[in-house]
C-alpha cells in the first residue's frame, strides 16, 4: 500500500509514517521507501488523518489499549482479514469513521481488486481519501459487509486459484513435450492476454470461450475433460470453501 501511495504520487513519502510491535518490519518498510519510522505511538498519531491498520488479524486482541484514544477523531482503515467492523468500534470506539478492505495480491503492483465497507456513510473528504488510498493499490468496489466473506474467498483468495491453474496448464504444455520454462511463459501470456480481452470486451466470459471452439476441434476435445472432471464444480465448492472458512474465522 505504501509503495502504491508514493508511486503513483498520492503522497510523499514525507506524509507517511509507521510503526510495528517489535519495531524490526516498520524500520525495514521505512528504509525501504524513505517513510518516517516512529516507535513512539503517541507521537506517531498525534498529526494522523488516516490511520491504516495492517498487522495480523490475531494481534488485534492484544493491540495497544492506547489506540481507543489515540484514534480519537481519525478515519481509520482496516486491512485485518476477517474482522468485522462491530470489532474494530471495539478497539477503536472513537473514530469518525471505520473502514473495512481487502486488497489481494496483485495490489503489489497496482493491479489489485479492493472491496471495502464503511461502518456508516462516509463523508465526502473522507470518502475522497479512501479512493486515493485504494486506487493507488489498483481498482476498488464498494460492498455490505455481509459480502466480505465471499469477497475474501473470491478476490483474496482467489489470486491463489489462478496461480494453481497456470501451474496446471504449465504442467500439460510440459506433459505435451514443451520445455518448462517454455510452457509457463506460454500459459501466462496466454491467462493475461485472455483476461484483457475479456476486460475490455465486457460481456460474459462464454461468449469469448465460443469463439475459440470449433465442433470437434482441439479446444471441444479439451473443454470435454473438463465437463467431464466437473471443472466448474469443483471451482464453485473451492470458492465455497474458502468463504465458509472466511466466516468461521471472523467468528473467533
Amino acid at each position: 500500500m505504501v509503495r502504491g501511495l508514493l508511486a503513483r504520487k498520492v503522497h510523499t513519502p514525507g506524509d507517511i509514517a509507521c510503526t510495528s510491535k517489535h519495531g524490526v518490519t516498520a524500520q525495514k518498510l521505512a528504509a525501504d521507501t524513505g517513510i518516517t519510522f516512529e516507535s513512539d505511538l503517541p507521537k506517531l498519531l498525534a498529526g494522523a488523518d488516516t490511520v491504516i491498520v495492517a498487522f495480523k488479524p490475531q494481534s488485534l486482541a492484544g493491540s495497544d489499549p492506547r489506540l481507543a484514544e489515540l484514534t480519537a477523531g481519525k478515519l481509520v482503515l482496516s486491512v485485518l482479514a476477517g474482522i468485522k467492523l462491530a470489532r474494530l468500534a471495539q478497539i477503536f470506539p472513537r473514530a469518525r469513521n471505520l473502514v473495512r478492505a481487502l486488497p489481494n495480491l496483485p495490489a503489489a503492483i497496482g493491479a489489485g481488486i479492493t472491496p471495502w465497507c464503511s461502518l456508516a456513510l462516509l463523508a465526502p473528504a473522507d470518502h475522497a481519501t479512501m479512493e486515493k488510498l485504494l486506487g493507488s493499490l489498483g481498482q476498488h468496489l464498494a460492498l455490505g459487509e455481509e459480502h466480505m466473506d465471499t469477497v475474501t474467498a473470491l478476490v483474496g483468495s482467489g489470486p491463489a486459484f489462478l496461480f494453481e491453474f497456470l501451474a496446471a496448464l504449465r504442467d500439460g504444455g510440459g506433459a505435451a513435450g514443451l520445455p518448462r520454462e517454455t510452457a509457463l511463459q506460454l500459459a501466462i501470456q496466454t491467462v493475461l492476454g485472455s483476461t484483457k480481452l475479456l476486460a475490455q470486451t465486457g460481456g460474459e466470459p462464454e461468449a469469448l470461450r465460443d469463439k475459440v471452439v470449433s465442433p470437434n476441434g482441439t479446444t471441444f476435445a479439451g473443454l470435454q475433460v473438463m465437463a467431464a472432471r466437473q471443472f466448474r464444480e469443483t471451482v464453485k465448492e473451492t470458492i465455497l470453501a474458502a468463504a465458509r472458512r472466511s466466516g468461521e474465522l471472523s467468528q473467533d
